[in-house]
């Protein structure tokens, strides 16, 4: 989806690249909409005719015709415009889920850091009001700018047969009238952008607030969050208020404009009946066309306004969303093939993008099936190995071999395929129990995620909640307590099976009762694989092959936990031994 980055400031281009994935229908569309038009703008003339037949008597035969004819323009009007909005219903809605499908996989193809710098709320906001600018510009421009455009020239055509002079003055003024309003629009772009922008923070800040309820009412801190959303919400109608009252000036002048013309249209015609110039029916003709060309002219003046305004918020969204991926495959990249899941980091130099560096010239071989635990105090680097293997950012220099493959040489998918991490902080779904285990592997059956559960000692707990298996875990897991959800997660990666587990302080912040349980389950995890932990506690290493203590992104100690443990309690090293 990388492709749609070269929208990110071609809105118009973004618009049509997905009318040009439905060609057809959109034609359909148009086609129903502009005939629908030209039988509605017919009818005026049929109206004329009608008059006309009636002022030459009973006798003359032509009244009857002329009502046939103006019922036809009646009914095809009509029917024509559901024909059209028929199709429509199916097509713009297709669009916007082209539009919400596309926008999603290229959000989700960014760099963890990429959602670190920005509110989830913010995202999602702008990806449905992608789609919500997009379905309303698409709607005004077929329902609110085409058929005053189409009625306008119509009009114009019909009474040229009147007069000329007449028709050619009025499609002058209707040109200028609709460049002038369109110019004004244009100028007023930075307000609707403004709106805009504050609209979207509006629900970021919902959003973020909602996500942190807990902790807001842990610390009291309603009060102090209403007035900084009261505030939030304030710029934002401000911006709002601002915006229309711009599009009501712009109306007001064209208002002042429309009334001049029509009643010089009017005063125009009435002299050329007068000196006989014209029929009755002419000059019925002349007033109901000018009428509606004038009144064409608002509808298309405030349709142009509006998708002015729509479409200064789909600029900004798309400005906000299409930015490119920072990581991507390699042209070549290839599937990685796991063979023994041996781990190593040749030369490893990193910097993160605000500069911090943490490793330089970094070297660390692990073996198949070798549990390594990593120490050290916070900031040594642990954390960064761990996003490091997994190519969460890429390295200034150096190499990250898994089975001697260079990570950066092999597709994203296919190495977090091979590796399963268990962190601190566990992340579910607000889904069932099964489905979040089931996540370690989408294909898997319920017999499986079963074996699992049981595996990773969740039976118990599982048994006591009210649907078993069925029961929504809440946002984030809340409804399980974080021994639960620490053996829910082990559960999941059981059923991935990966050949690489990655443990990030997989039983800190438990009680004893808690910790014993999840460690159990992690014994029956780490069979047969190869094994990084992060760890504060060296008792959670003592069945480790090694320990490796890290300070300032270098190693400081790399030995057994044999040897290293009676170091710490030396005072060797700054490390917790228990």
């Amino acid at each position: 989806m990388d492709d749609l980055c070269r929208y990110s400031t071609r809105p118009w281009a973004f618009f049509g690249r997905y009318i040009s994935a439905r060609p057809w229908a959109h034609a359909a569309i148009v086609v129903g909409v502009v005939a629908a038009v030209g039988c509605s703008v017919s009818t005026q003339y049929g109206v004329k005719a009608l008059v006309d037949a009636l002022a030459a008597g009973p006798n003359a035969g032509r009244v009857w015709p002329a009502l046939l004819f103006l019922g036809v323009l009646i009914a095809a009007d009509n029917l024509l415009w559901r024909v059209a909005s028929y199709i429509s219903s199916f097509t713009f809605v297709q669009v916007t889920g082209d539009i919400r499908r596309d926008l999603f996989r290229h959000l989700t193809g960014h760099a963890p850091a990429f959602f670190s710098d920005r509110q989830p709320g913010t995202l999602a906001s702008r990806v449905t009001a992608t789609s919500n600018a997009f379905f309303t510009v698409e709607n005004m421009f077929v329902w609110n700018v085409m058929p005053p455009c189409v009625a306008s020239i119509g009009a114009v055509l019909y009474i040229t047969t009147v007069s000329v002079t007449m028709a050619a003055s009025l499609a002058l003024i209707c040109f200028a009238v609709v460049i002038l309003m369109f110019r004004i629009a244009a100028a007023g772009k930075p307000l609707h952008h403004e709106f805009a922008n504050k609209a979207a923070a509006v629900d970021g800040e919902v959003v973020d607030l909602v996500g942190n309820m807990s902790l807001v009412k842990s610390f009291g801190g309603l009060p102090h969050e209403f007035r900084r959303f009261d505030i939030t919400l304030d710029r934002e109608m401000t911006a709002r208020r601002r915006s229309l009252l711009y599009l009501e000036r712009l109306r007001l002048i064209h208002a002042l404009v429309t009334i001049a013309a029509t009643i010089v249209l009017l005063v125009w015609a009435v002299e050329l009946w007068e000196k006989g110039q014209i029929t009755a029916g002419q000059v019925i003709l002349v007033a109901t066309l000018g009428l509606s060309i004038l009144h064409a002219t608002r509808d298309l003046a405030v349709a142009l306004v509006d998708v002015t305004q729509h479409m200064a918020r789909l600029s900004e969204a798309l400005g906000t969303l299409l930015v490119p991926h920072t990581l991507t495959d390699h042209p070549e990249a290839k599937d990685l093939v796991p063979r023994s899941a041996s781990v190593a980091f040749q030369n490893v130099c990193f910097s993160y993008p605000d500069g911090q560096s943490i490793c330089r010239d970094f070297n660390l071989d692990i073996k198949a099936g070798q549990w390594i635990g990593l120490v050290g105090e916070s900031g040594g680097g642990k954390s960064t190995l761990f996003a490091l293997l997994q190519r969460f950012y890429d390295l200034q220099s150096g190499r990250i071999l898994i089975d001697g493959q260079d990570i950066r040489l092999v597709k994203q998918e296919s190495l977090r395929e091979a590796m399963t991490v268990v962190p601190q902080d566990i992340s579910l779904f607000h889904r069932t129990l099964l489905e979040n285990i089931r996540y370690g592997r989408p294909d898997a059956s319920d017999e499986d995620v079963r074996a699992a559960a049981e595996a990773a000692n969740c039976t118990e707990f599982i048994a006591s909640l009210p649907a078993g298996l069925d029961t929504l875990v809440g946002d984030r897991g809340t409804k399980l307590s974080g021994g639960q959800r620490q053996r829910v997660a082990i559960a999941r990666a059981m059923l991935k099976n990966a050949p690489i587990l990655l443990l990030d302080e997989a039983t800190s912040a438990l009680d004893s009762k808690s910790e014993a349980e999840v460690r159990a389950a992690l014994e029956n995890l780490m069979r047969g694989r190869t094994v990084i932990a992060i760890a504060h506690r060296l008792s959670t290493l003592s069945g480790f092959d090694r320990i490796v203590a890290l300070e300032d992104g270098k190693i400081i100690r790399d030995d057994t936990p044999a040897s290293l443990i009676p170091a710490v309690a030396d005072s060797t090293l700054h490390l917790t031994p228990a």
